[in-house]
């Protein structure tokens, strides 16, 4: 079975989290740069504006289900390293693709 994991991320990890993929052999991805948002318990925002400047990115891949816990067992051990500028990873199943 396939799943879908987005990656949220500041943009200070940008380079960290795209060796983590390439580490695992997930080569496709889909990422934006420029992402606005806040942690739900104790992000601060991410606005990119005068009072909150630092953004986020995030990557959308799409990987079979015995790359998912390597996955995020290695996001995990980056997010440890620094809490404040922070990883979030949601998986999610993958009903069809073509």
């Amino acid at each position: 079975m396939m799943k879908a994991v987005m990656i949220i991320f500041n943009q200070a990890n940008s380079e960290r989290v795209e060796f983590i993929l390439d580490q695992l052999e997930i080569r496709g991805f889909t990422w934006w740069n420029d992402v606005q948002g806040r942690g739900t318990e104790t992000g601060d925002p991410r606005r990119g504006t005068h009072t909150w400047p630092e953004l986020n990115s995030a990557a959308f891949v799409v990987i079979p289900e015995e790359k998912v816990n390597p996955l995020l067992d290695c996001l995990k051990k980056l997010d440890e390293v620094n809490k404040e500028v922070g990883v979030r990873a949601f998986v999610m199943n993958v009903e069809k693709t073509y």
